[in-house]
């Protein structure tokens, strides 16, 4: 009876219940041990129903624990498929030498089985719960943070490994860890992988959304990339990349490289005048090229704005079976 009552004792004073301001536990503390046998049953029969009760809330509480387990578990499964299809989408068209067939990007890791995912992603959840009810705890946890900490999790210990192809100008199969891009890729390397990467991403969110064959990927703008990227190699791969994923390229360069500018299919050239004194900018047309454009008429209304030159792309029926022949 001294036994079971030092045991009693120790677990009031235990350091977990600090925080519990029950009169059972005074008690059970203050009371000398020769007295707590004869208050057990009491204490016993009062503390049956907060019994019940706890173990119930206990419960709900582990079943939403598993609950939110399962649902990141299906989140990191869908994010580690997606490095998976990043891999896939970046493989490179036929006619680039060695890097014909090749994918841009190797993205290579190990996925663990299902029961020690679940575990990993459990102890993540755990460290989760507890940042928050400690005190000045800089642990973030909404949601984009909680996936990463569940991606990183799953592919513990080894990680994950990215290599990408550097590109050269005789487009040797040579892969660089993406953590080393910065120490032995040139500048007009740097942007061609950054284009081939946007590309890449560009289609894999066309694929996610279900688009066939990663078509119409999207159009991106780029700033004088020529000024970095000049070289004509460079250029060929972003262009060879960029059409294989489905992305418009939009080159804007004040540059005359008549060597660069000739890589490009079609080149519409702007001049850009500023008045100076009134801070405006017009955009006009070179003067050689003036006579060929339609001339605004004398009579009726003034015309304030007109279209000078289209450039129409007709899809044939065999790109697209939904739309008719002829759909422009």
């Amino acid at each position: 009876m001294r036994e079971a009552s030092d045991i009693l004792v120790r677990h009031a004073n235990s350091t977990r219940y600090e925080q519990v301001r029950t009169p059972a536990r005074q008690q059970i503390r203050e009371l000398p041990a020769s007295a707590l046998p004869e208050h057990a049953a009491k204490w016993a029969e009062a503390f049956a129903p907060r019994l019940r009760v706890l173990t119930d809330e206990l419960a709900q509480l582990e079943r939403n624990r598993d609950s939110i387990v399962d649902r990141l578990r299906g989140l990191v499964e869908s994010s580690l498929a997606t490095l998976r299809s990043a891999q896939r989408l970046s493989r490179l068209p036929e006619g680039l030498g060695e890097w014909s067939g090749q994918e841009f990007l190797r993205i290579r890791f190990e996925e663990p089985d299902q029961a020690t995912l679940a575990e990993r992603l459990g102890e993540v959840v755990d460290e989760a719960t507890r940042a928050a009810v400690r005190k000045n705890s800089d642990l973030r946890r909404d949601g984009m943070s909680l996936l990463l900490r569940g991606v990183q999790a799953a592919l513990e210990p080894k990680g994950v490994s990215v290599e990408i192809l550097k590109p050269d100008a005789v487009l040797r199969a040579e892969r660089v860890p993406v953590g080393q891009m910065g120490d032995v890729f040139s500048g007009g390397q740097l942007l061609t992988a950054a284009i081939a990467l946007y590309c890449t991403m560009a289609a894999l969110r066309s694929n996610d959304r279900g688009r066939d064959k990663h078509r119409h990927a999207g159009t991106l703008f780029l700033d004088n990339p020529i000024g970095r990227a000049n070289a004509t190699y460079l250029l060929e791969l972003q262009r060879a990349v960029s059409d294989a994923l489905g992305v418009q390229l939009l080159y804007t360069t004040g540059l005359f490289d008549t060597t660069a500018l000739a890589e490009f299919p079609l080149v519409i050239r702007l001049r850009n005048d500023a008045d100076l004194r009134a801070g405006l900018k017009y955009i006009s047309v070179e003067e050689h090229l003036r006579p060929g454009l339609p001339q605004p008429g004398t009579q009726g209304e003034t015309i304030h704005g007109e279209i000078t030159a289209t450039r129409m792309f007709r899809r044939h029926s065999s790109d697209d079976p939904a739309a008719p022949a002829g759909d422009a």
